[in-house]
């Protein structure tokens, strides 16, 4: 009697063409890929290949910057395995920070983004010009990768274009350090001198210095009448170390949806803008203060407005509600509110006190600002205004960014120079 036909064995991971090994390798993270690759000498072989760091990189990174851009040309090869070290590292700085040293007079608030070939970031402060929503990017510091593969730290006071070979330091996930690294020879994150002693690395420099020039419009800049960079040659040979701390939760999310930095007209006729932070403490608190300016003292610490409820009222609203949101002047950009509220409030929340945005009455007499009524309507755009009953004005925030990406950005102006 002949035994049955034998099933043919399944296909196991060494029986797929090696394209198709590496294509599922790249969706591992690569505490994954090093486990992996001590299974067997041909599977670290393959897990060392350029080709699936190549692909974790682009995966990840792809969207947002040209992954063979950081791998510059030369006899030297950077491995895409440092290079995804490097970015992965570096990813972190993406987002919002506020700047601790003032020794400028710049911006205290500074935003990182991904370049072509290098992170940039950059002083973002109010646009000067009265009712204005434009925001004012100025670029001051580039990281980029050296053919040694050490990281590259640019940095310029932006009024000669002078940039500085600098060291960054990370102390902790939210705060970092950058001084000036014209002593300093090395360094896991320094542009060190001995990647400038040979003609290959030169041209290297020339080539990132140049890409970063291409980023620069003007060669004087300000915020407003802020201007930055006005300090001497000995002081621009030799930059004061500066500290930058993370703001978190830049954003709103759907359990938050005040949290974020916002930006707002001002109130009074000078109609100037100014960035605010919502934020919600551990017990549940939501406080909206102003993006701190060291010209106004205690300006980011007393609050626009607090609330302990974070429950919202949602649609169908009283009678009362509706005339409170439909009799109010709206200050903001052009808004939906003249079709009615039902379209365009999704929900209210109450607040109990303001520091700052209260109006004294005309005759002159004092407010208690710790108990003052008001609302928050949380639009259907995703956006928020806020009001107080004692007046007759709604104020509408927008956001200051949107994806990763700046909105409203303009060019800076050199007329108060």
């Amino acid at each position: 009697m002949e035994s049955p036909e034998s099933s043919p064995s399944p296909m196991t991971f060494c029986d797929f063409p090696e394209d198709v090994q590496l294509a599922v390798l790249s969706f591992l993270r690569p505490a994954e890929i090093a486990a992996f690759a001590c299974t067997s000498r041909r599977f670290a072989s393959l897990c060392a290949q350029d080709r699936l760091w190549f692909a974790m990189c682009d995966r990840r990174w792809g969207s947002k910057t040209r992954i063979r851009s950081w791998i510059r040309g030369g006899s030297r090869s950077i491995p895409f395995a440092l290079l995804y070290r490097s970015l992965n590292r570096w990813e972190k700085l993406i987002g919002f920070w506020r700047r601790i040293a003032r020794e400028w007079g710049a911006s205290s608030l500074v935003f990182f983004e991904w370049g072509p070939c290098f992170i940039t970031g950059s002083f973002v402060a109010e646009s000067p010009e009265a009712g204005s929503y434009g925001v004012l990017k100025v670029p001051f510091l580039w990281i980029g990768l050296s053919p040694r593969g050490s990281c590259c730290v640019s940095s310029t006071v932006l009024t000669d274009v002078d940039f500085l070979p600098s060291t960054i330091g990370f102390i902790g996930e939210n705060h970092f350090v950058v001084e000036n690294n014209t002593d300093v020879r090395g360094g896991a994150d320094s542009w060190s001198s001995d990647d400038l002693s040979n003609s290959e690395e030169s041209a290297y420099v020339e080539e990132f210095l140049s890409d970063i020039y291409q980023c620069l419009g003007n060669r004087t800049t300000s915020f407003g009448n802020k201007v930055i960079g006005k300090v001497e040659n000995s002081v621009r040979n030799h930059w004061v170390t500066e500290h930058f701390v993370k703001i978190t939760n830049c954003y709103p999310t759907p359990e938050r949806p005040l949290q974020g930095l916002w930006k707002v007209l001002g109130i009074g006729e000078s109609m100037r803008l100014a960035f605010y932070i919502v934020t919600y403490d551990s017990m549940g608190t939501i406080s909206c203060r102003r993006v701190g300016d060291v010209s106004e003292p205690l300006s980011g610490y007393l609050p626009i407005f607090w609330t302990s409820n974070t429950s919202f009222l949602e649609y169908p609203f009283s009678r009362k509600e509706d005339d409170i949101f439909c009799s109010r002047e709206h200050i903001g950009p052009p808004s939906l509110h003249s079709i009615g509220m039902k379209k365009v409030v999704s929900g209210i929340f109450y607040t109990n006190s303001s520091y700052d945005l209260v109006s004294v009455d005309s005759s002159g007499s004092t407010v208690d600002y710790q108990n003052v009524e008001g609302r928050i309507w949380l639009y259907n755009t995703g956006t928020f205004g806020f009001g107080f009953l004692r007046n007759n004005y709604i104020v509408d925030l927008t956001r200051i960014a949107l994806n990763g990406c700046l909105l409203d950005t303009v060019e800076p102006s050199s007329e108060s120079c």
